[in-house]
């Protein structure tokens, strides 16, 4: 979806899905996921360290991208793609139980 796209949409298009809908939804999934991004990041950040957070939500993110590969995208995950999910999930929860304390 290009930006020049969304300037074509007008009063008589906009509801048809082959004029305004089929590119409109994907604009405004976008923008009330990214919301969404910076609403639950900046609530983590305040209850834990900011690179905690930053681990887990990258982490997180690998996890979800993945999962809609297999679903939607219909690709096949590997033992050795698992492993390293798993070794990055290992080392968060190490982060987690090893940290320092602060004082």
């Amino acid at each position: 979806m290009k930006f020049s796209d969304l300037k074509t949409l007008t009063f008589t298009n906009f509801y048809k899905w082959q004029g305004g809908l089929q590119f409109l939804l994907p604009f405004v999934g976008y923008v009330l996921f990214g919301l969404a991004n910076i609403y639950f990041f900046s609530t983590a950040i305040k209850q834990i360290p900011t690179a905690m957070a930053f681990a887990v939500w990258t982490a997180t993110t690998l996890i979800f991208l993945k999962l809609s590969e297999i679903l939607f995208f219909h690709q096949r995950i590997s033992w050795a793609e698992v492993f390293f999910m798993l070794l990055i999930m290992t080392g968060i929860l190490g982060l987690k139980i090893y940290a320092v304390q602060p004082k």
